[in-house]
């Protein structure tokens, strides 16, 4: 079976957001080191944007780049709110309201892949 677009986004955007909750975690352990500069992911429309939806394969012998879209989740620097005099950018109340935004997207993420998937399994049923 082919993966439809919004099944392939929704992947995509699930691996985005693991890769972004994996940079705040790094953020949070290095928040007592000395120099260590916060560091976060691309926004996910921009991510988006750069990879652009490919052609869809209709026929078994085309060839799909599935990941895609994990060679475009690059990190950069975050700005701060904070910068200690160790050097250190890392703003613990910064990173737990990232951490936030992660988890209700992921959430919104879920919902919709599960309401969708129930209206694929109504339409075949029909």
């Amino acid at each position: 079976m082919v993966p439809l677009a919004l099944s392939l986004l929704a992947s995509s955007q699930a691996r985005w957001l693991a890769a972004r909750q994996k940079t705040i975690a790094e953020n949070v352990a290095q928040s007592d080191t000395p120099g260590f500069r916060a560091a976060d992911l691309k926004p996910f429309s921009e991510v988006l944007n750069r990879t652009g939806l490919g052609m869809a394969a209709t026929n078994a012998g085309h060839i799909v780049d599935a990941n895609r879209f994990d060679k475009a989740i690059v990190k950069r620097d975050a700005h701060s709110w904070d910068i200690t005099h160790s050097g250190n950018t890392v703003s613990l109340d910064e990173q737990m309201l990232k951490s936030s935004e992660v988890h209700r997207a992921y959430a919104l993420n879920n919902a919709i892949s599960r309401a969708f998937s129930r209206m694929m399994t109504a339409s075949v049923k029909a």
